[in-house]
């Protein structure tokens, strides 16, 4: 199983911001310690391209973010000060993406240790997002040919509102988004599926949702699956406003992970949100979340579709480029 990860993903931040920078080198360094992944695993992405950006956003919101030139307001509500250190974070968290999803489509499974930037809309970043990975790969994947069908588990506690404003309404992606209903983006926009949990929704509750809603999603029948596995409803998290325990989310990862493997459907693991207080907590959630899908891996073997898939011709007609 590879894990793709970059230096780029962690940058500096004016002191007293509330997003969690280090978090990202925590992980990896925590993953490799705890010997739930080996070095070998690990590979750097390569920054995505202007091009492969363009597939999912358009060209005056992408040109802004690189030259920093987007306006105060528009910067603002993406949370992060411009830098050139923050194009290349962006750019190379689309590029995990990117290795990820074709990594998981030749070996079934696969991860990144960042991405799950599910709020950036087509015209406008928000809410720590600035491009969105996961509406950029299915983009990219279709465009090449790669996949005809795409599923997005988003199981983070905010609604995936740019996953939906970029791609809904189309018959070949199928969104699944469940979420805390009072939190973060207070104007959600429609996903396939999306469900609205109460505050203090507890393990047994998120569960029997999340296992009733991965049936159609079997029956859907997608050549690839970009599981957004925030671990943001953990009870413990600053912006998460749902009661969920370690154990809990464990369970989440398991089902999820074994309900896909065990039918040969490849799945990228986009790591989302996490916020919890101490940041520890949020840590030993992603560590559980890993260790889980090497258990998996391992023990289900999972069919390759890459053969397959590689000789699709190349998507026509279906795919708008934003501008």
């Amino acid at each position: 199983m590879r894990v793709f990860y970059s230096d780029h993903y962690t940058i500096d931040l004016p002191d007293g911001h509330r997003f969690p920078m280090r978090k990202y080198r925590m992980l990896r360094h925590t993953l490799t310690e705890l010997g739930i992944i080996d070095e070998t695993q690990l590979f750097a992405p390569e920054l995505a391209s202007r091009d492969d950006v363009l597939l999912a956003h358009t060209q005056r919101y992408v040109d802004g973010v690189i030259s920093g030139t987007l306006d105060r307001l528009e910067q603002r509500r993406i949370g992060f000060p411009w830098s050139p250190g923050l194009v290349d974070r962006s750019l190379a968290t689309v590029g995990g993406c990117l290795a990820s999803a074709r990594a998981a489509l030749k070996d079934g499974l696969s991860g990144n240790l960042a991405g799950g930037t599910h709020h950036a809309l087509r015209d406008a970043g928000e809410g720590f997002c600035v491009f969105n990975d996961i509406a950029i790969a299915t983009l990219r994947l279709m465009h090449d040919g790669r996949v005809r069908r795409v599923a997005i588990v988003d199981l983070d506690v905010h609604q995936g509102n740019g996953n939906s404003d970029i791609l809904g309404g189309r018959d070949d992606v199928y969104i699944l988004s469940v979420h805390g209903a009072k939190n973060y983006p207070f104007r959600k926009v429609p996903s396939t599926v999306d469900v609205d949990l109460p505050d203090g929704t507890s393990d047994a509750a998120f569960l029997a949702v999340v296992e009733r809603e991965l049936d159609p999603i079997v029956s859907f029948c997608p050549d690839i699956v970009f599981y957004q596995c925030g671990v943001d409803p953990l009870e413990s998290d600053a912006l998460g406003r749902l009661s969920l325990t370690f154990e809990g989310l464990a369970r989440r990862d398991r089902l999820v992970l074994e309900t896909f493997r065990r039918r040969g459907i490849p799945v990228m693991l986009a790591l989302g949100g996490g916020y919890a207080q101490p940041i520890e907590d949020t840590i030993k959630a992603q560590c559980n979340l890993y260790r889980i899908a090497m258990d998996v891996f391992h023990r289900f073997p999972g069919v390759s579709r890459s053969s397959q898939l590689t000789r699709l011709p190349p998507t026509t007609g279906s795919i708008t480029y934003p501008r």
